[in-house]
């Protein structure tokens, strides 16, 4: 950069504006005709992948797929002194496990690539040399001491810090002393006053005259990295970026991003800037929350597709608010337009809800059932390992049948290996004064299960087991039905409560109920 400014100032070329404009493209609804639609996600690696940032990618994947475009995935890894070891594998791991996988990305290359900005260092070079040619950018020689007491000297007076422009009508002369001290000084824009007026697709009609209340902005940094604001209009253009969806907190600063696509000579995308996530009581989502990252729910054994439900719930640009919507359903109910300027609260206590209905979409599928009988193989392992006197509990059909009798009623496919359940894994150590505290008539209850059992021809459904016990239990003079099935809990899973008495014992099988049951009698 300092050999640029030496030739610049060799050839005579202007370091002050040259005032030329170039016509901007008017924003609309929807998506031009011809024009491929293109957005981008583009997170910084210096944490991993947060609900807020998933909420971003999300809308952005939704509208690529409603508009059969294109969802790309860009590492805005700059800020070299705060990138945080395998945050950028885990952004993008973590947006294939939530079911939006980009179409082109640092691991899937593509036809824009490279798909991280440090890569992209030779294009933020060109544009800072075009911008310094025209006059639109100069080189700014203030240290970071001087730039720190101008900041304290604002908040000590109650200002907004900003940059006051000291090296922007520096001479060449003066220019050519400072750059033999300071070989690499930063670069800065030059900020116009007439800032264009856009219309963002859910603000609509916004004008931000930033030059009036900021310095003018860095966009190349001493050590030949760009900043936010150049790097990002430099790559949305080179990458043929058709909308930008991003937060909007960036709202204003696109006043910002507008003239410097107007300097370079370039038309911008489509803005849309999406309202925040906030927590219910309309706090902001906190990355020092440890529990807002999506590994935390996953983690958790939290479906992807019940974040994805939740997120879009509490938000808008869809058909109502719907519990249990599928993403391809969001992808045919999407409307931008619809899209209000209206915080998202998200209640998270509502999502084991969410993912009850989730699972038990997942549950009636019979291939997806099988895929959460897998899991749920490792999670038994995981849980009881050597604690299993029988292995027969590991095997699928019995999962299976689990899975199916527990669906509606478990909010996670890890609720099965609590303790509640732990009597589906391993027989319950059960003390004859324990049955005896209950009721009398212990022997004559269990001998009377087994013959139950015993019955030939007999299918031993929920329904059939549930009039069979009724009956069982009207034949025990002296001795109440709620007794009866209460032993029966106790003698079956050691515990209190849990499933229907007849669920369990369809759960378990008659095999298993049988060897329990006599396992009383020889107490």
């Amino acid at each position: 950069m300092a050999a640029l400014l030496k030739r610049l100032l060799q050839h005579g070329k202007p370091l002050a504006a040259s005032g030329r404009l170039v016509g901007r493209r008017e924003a609309s609804f929807g998506t031009d005709p011809g024009v491929p639609v293109r957005v981008r996600f583009a997170p910084s690696p210096t944490g991993f992948l947060h609900l807020g940032g998933l909420r971003t990618a999300l809308y952005n994947y939704i509208f690529a797929k409603k508009y059969q475009g294109s969802f790309i995935l860009r590492l805005e890894d700059t800020d070299q002194t705060r990138l945080v070891p395998g945050a950028a594998e885990n952004i993008e791991d973590m947006l294939e496990w939530a079911g939006i996988p980009p179409d082109e990305s640092p691991r899937r290359g593509g036809p824009a690539g490279p798909y991280q900005q440090s890569q992209r260092l030779e294009l933020y070079a060109q544009a800072t040399e075009a911008l310094l040619k025209t006059g639109a950018a100069y080189p700014c020689f203030c240290s970071p001491q001087r730039l720190e007491l101008l900041k304290k000297e604002a908040l000590r007076n109650h200002q907004t810090p900003r940059y006051d422009n000291r090296c922007r009508n520096l001479n060449q002369e003066q220019v050519a002393q400072k750059l033999a001290k300071v070989p690499k000084p930063s670069i800065r824009f030059r900020l116009e006053k007439a800032a264009p007026a856009f219309q963002d697709l859910v603000y609509g009609w916004n004008r931000h005259d930033v030059a009036s209340v900021e310095g003018d902005p860095v966009i190349m940094k001493s050590d030949g990295f760009p900043t936010y604001h150049l790097a990002c209009v430099v790559d949305d253009h080179h990458m043929g970026i058709s909308h930008v969806l991003r937060g909007s907190e960036w709202l204003v600063s696109t006043a910002k991003h507008l003239l410097l696509y107007r300097a370079l000579g370039w038309q911008p995308p489509h803005f849309a800037h999406l309202p925040l996530l906030l927590n219910r009581d309309g706090s902001k989502l906190s990355k020092r929350q440890g529990d807002i990252f999506l590994e935390h729910f996953a983690a958790d054994g939290f479906l992807p597709d019940s974040l994805v439900d939740i997120i879009t719930n509490c938000g808008s640009g869809f058909a109502g608010n719907q519990m249990g919507r599928t993403l391809p359903e969001l992808i045919t109910q999407f409307d931008l337009t619809q899209i209000t300027c209206h915080s998202a609260l998200l209640d998270l206590e509502k999502l084991p809800e969410f993912n009850r209905l989730h699972l038990q979409r997942l549950v009636s599928s019979e291939s997806q059932r099988r895929l959460l009988v897998g899991k749920l193989q490792a999670l038994v392992e995981e849980a009881f390992g050597s604690q299993l006197q029988n292995r027969d509990v590991l095997n699928p059909v019995y999962m299976e049948r689990i899975l199916l009798l527990r669906q509606g009623h478990i909010c996670r496919l890890q609720d099965l290996v609590s303790p509640a359940y732990s009597y589906l894994w391993t027989r319950p150590s059960v003390g004859r004064a324990q049955l005896d505290a209950i009721s009398e008539k212990v022997d004559v209850i269990a001998k009377r299960v087994l013959g139950l059992l015993e019955r030939s021809g007999m299918t031993l459904t929920q329904d059939v087991l549930s009039g069979e016990l009724k009956k069982l239990s009207e034949g025990l003079e002296g001795t109440k039905h709620s007794n009866v099935m209460k032993l029966l809990r106790v003698a079956l899973s050691g515990q209190q409560q849990g499933p229907p008495i007849a669920e369990m014992m369809v759960s378990l099988g008659p095999k298993e109920v049988r060897e329990r049951i006599q396992k009383v009698l020889s107490s």
